[in-house]
């Protein structure tokens, strides 16, 4: 299980990602949060009392906290309070650089923050109604009325700009599943990387394909999907697409918005798990990645683990790879385990194809090359009548072969 102090030191990490700088830490244990500052009022009031002494700016809770609690925080504590949604908003808000990816943040954003809106400072505005302040009797008329506040107004623009962002999403959704029916008619396997943040994916991915995705030692240093085409050693061709990272406690707002790009993982044929083994947490954030995985039913896939950073790890650490299904030992960075990783990717799409005995016309030259980009091969004669291959098809591919089946020998 994740301790207090793994997950205070992963919100700092989350801190310094966003471009703010710890300089202290509280903690308190409590049967249940407190309604109003979250925090028990003796701890409350130390924290003002440390805010004060340490000339504070910004205080974050590791969690999210009701717009009840943050607003009596903020007032308690006269500075800005940050809760860990909105901490890992902020940071999505910096790392997404497509239209996509900008649509769900905002999403995520507008639908955190409609709750949060308070009657502080409300103002009266003479948009629909409030004649005071007009002068003569004209400058009133058809204004007349009490009035609607600023807090009403920004309500009602938050919810219609939700709508207009679920409008936008619902037409990257749509562009996005017919984008994955054209792989599916290219008949590629799809692999999708996924992994939690900071584990390595994005390297893994670079190396791998050479597509250059930004990858830096930081929390969700990249958001948006790519997809490359590679051959492995097997010369089976497939697809990989690399994923957004997961974490603990990941905001539902995030998990919803980015629906249309999660759907890559759902679609997928198989998972690539990337675990930094070097991590003190490596089992616990496997374990959130799982967690994910079954909240969007995708936990069952068939799955590959790169066991990612043993440059990181000393000689005389052990590797168990029993603990992770289809584990290998790798280094994305220094490019250790790579060949043997690709392989176990092969063996575990094998394990989903079909083994078949063809003959195959000369004429159908065409069906022997796809055969070999598409298939696994054991066996190829060329023989009078045509090319004998035993090997493993995909099954989705069996129906262009079944005139050619033959029966086991």
């Amino acid at each position: 299980m994740w301790s207090v102090e793994d997950s205070l030191n992963e919100l700092e990490a989350l801190a310094q990602t966003a471009g703010a700088m710890a300089v202290g830490r509280m903690l308190q244990r409590l049967p249940h949060p407190d309604g109003a500052t979250y925090v028990g009022k003796g701890r409350a009031q130390e924290l003002v009392e440390i805010v004060k002494r340490l000339d504070i700016e910004l205080v974050i809770f590791d969690d999210e906290l009701s717009p009840n609690q943050q607003r009596t925080l903020e007032k308690l504590l006269d500075v800005r309070i940050v809760d860990r949604t909105a901490l890992i908003l902020d940071i999505f808000a910096l790392h997404a650089h497509t239209r996509e990816g900008q649509l769900q943040v905002e999403l995520a954003q507008m639908e955190y923050r409609l709750p949060r809106l308070s009657n502080q400072n409300v103002e009266f505005t003479r948009q629909a109604g409030g004649s005071r302040g007009g002068t003569g009797v004209g400058g009133a008329i058809g204004v007349r009325g009490p009035g609607e506040t600023k807090l009403e107004i920004d309500r009602r623009r938050i919810r219609s700009r939700i709508s207009d962002l679920k409008e936008e999403i619902e037409e990257v959704r749509k562009q996005r599943t017919i984008h994955r029916r054209q792989r599916s008619g290219q008949v590629l396997p799809v692999i999708a990387v996924v992994g939690y943040t900071n584990a390595g994916k994005s390297t893994l991915f670079n190396t791998l394909t050479s597509a250059g995705v930004i990858a830096e030692n930081q929390l969700f240093a990249t958001l948006d999907p790519v997809t490359r085409h590679i051959v492995l050693p097997s010369n089976q061709e497939i697809l990989l697409t690399d994923t957004v990272g997961f974490i603990q406690k990941l905001p539902t707002h995030l998990v919803a918005a980015f629906r249309a790009t999660l759907e890559e993982v759902v679609d997928a044929d198989v998972l690539l798990e990337v675990v930094d083994i070097h991590h003190e947490n490596a089992i616990e954030q496997s374990d959130t990645v799982n967690e994910i995985l079954g909240d969007l039913k995708a936990q069952d896939k068939p799955r590959v683990t790169a066991l990612n950073k043993i440059d990181l790890l000393d000689s005389s650490d052990e590797i168990d790879t029993s603990l992770y299904p289809n584990a290998v030992p790798v280094s994305a960075l220094q490019k250790i385990g790579l060949d043997a990783l690709q392989e176990k990717i092969a063996e575990v799409l094998a394990q989903n194809m079909e083994t078949v005995q063809l003959l195959l016309p000369y004429q159908k030259g065409e069906l022997v090359e796809l055969f070999h980009r598409r298939g696994s091969i054991d066996l190829e004669e060329h023989q009078e009548n045509g090319v004998r291959i035993n090997g493993r098809l995909p099954r989705s591919l069996r129906g262009l072969y079944t005139a050619y089946i033959q029966p086991a020998r």
